[in-house]
């Protein structure tokens, strides 16, 4: 099974290695690549390996600077010191990501995932296809936990008519019309939400398809949107994004 390592930190390639040899014995190092043009120029000219292990930050940029410039058609594992990439990196086919220092434990939970998603197909030659397929349908969140005071629920995404921000807090709001504050802001709700159900309408506003109510024309790039649970003041659709909800409301976004 041949791998291909992008890390740009010799001691991380060195125990990354080492760990390999550890749990996955058969595993060769095709190639080593500390650098965005050297790994893009690798990958233009060989086969696909079975694995990719990326480090996020590397000499010369990102990894998802990178996958800008080519397709890799492989899983890749992502490797990095930080934590607040997880999403963009899940996007990216990625099918695990691991923190510095690796952990052999948390290696291993990642290795064993890509091979209990390889046993789901009973084609070995559509495997990797396939594999592919599962791994760049993104999970949207389905459920959020809720504190307040010493109280703790779950409120499921199927029951929220849209997200707000007010006084520096996000908040949910339910179709019943209840309330509830929610830890994560609007930009790292956007990431989380199924994009054909939940639309970013302006800064202070996410809304579900379904909470729409009414809609009018406001100006000539702005409209108005009436929600149900009411708003005491109806949102407007910000200009820079009135094209992309016109396209969102026809399923063609």
């Amino acid at each position: 099974m041949k791998v291909v390592i992008i890390e740009d930190e010799l001691p991380a390639y060195k125990r990354l290695v080492k760990l390999l040899g550890e749990l996955m014995p058969e595993a060769e190092v095709a190639a080593h690549h500390d650098s965005v043009s050297t790994a893009k120029l690798w990958f233009e000219e060989n086969d696909m390996p079975a694995i990719v292990f990326m480090d996020i930050h590397l000499a010369d940029g990102s990894a998802f600077d990178l996958l800008k410039q080519i397709k890799i058609d492989a899983p890749i594992i992502f490797t990095t010191a930080y934590d607040q990439y997880a999403i963009e990196a899940f996007k990216a086919s990625g099918v695990g990501y691991l923190l510095k220092p690796i952990k052999s434990e948390d290696l291993e939970e990642a290795l064993d995932k890509l091979n209990d998603l390889k046993k789901m197909f009973s084609t070995p030659e559509d495997n990797q296809a396939k594999l592919l397929e599962v791994l760049k349908q993104p999970e949207y969140k389905k459920r959020f936990m809720i504190r307040f005071g010493d109280n703790i629920k779950t409120i499921s995404v199927e029951d929220i008519a849209y997200f707000f921000s007010e006084n520096k807090g996000t908040f949910a709001k339910m179709f019943e019309d209840r309330t509830y504050p929610i830890d994560n802001n609007l930009d790292a709700l956007e990431q989380m939400l199924d994009p054909e159900r939940f639309f970013r309408i302006n800064r202070q506003y996410i809304i579900s398809l379904k909470a729409i109510k009414e809609m009018k024309t406001y100006s000539k790039a702005r409209v108005l949107v009436k929600l149900q649970p009411e708003v005491k003041e109806p949102p407007l659709v910000s200009s820079e994004r009135s094209a992309g909800f016109k396209l969102w409301l026809a399923g063609e976004l």
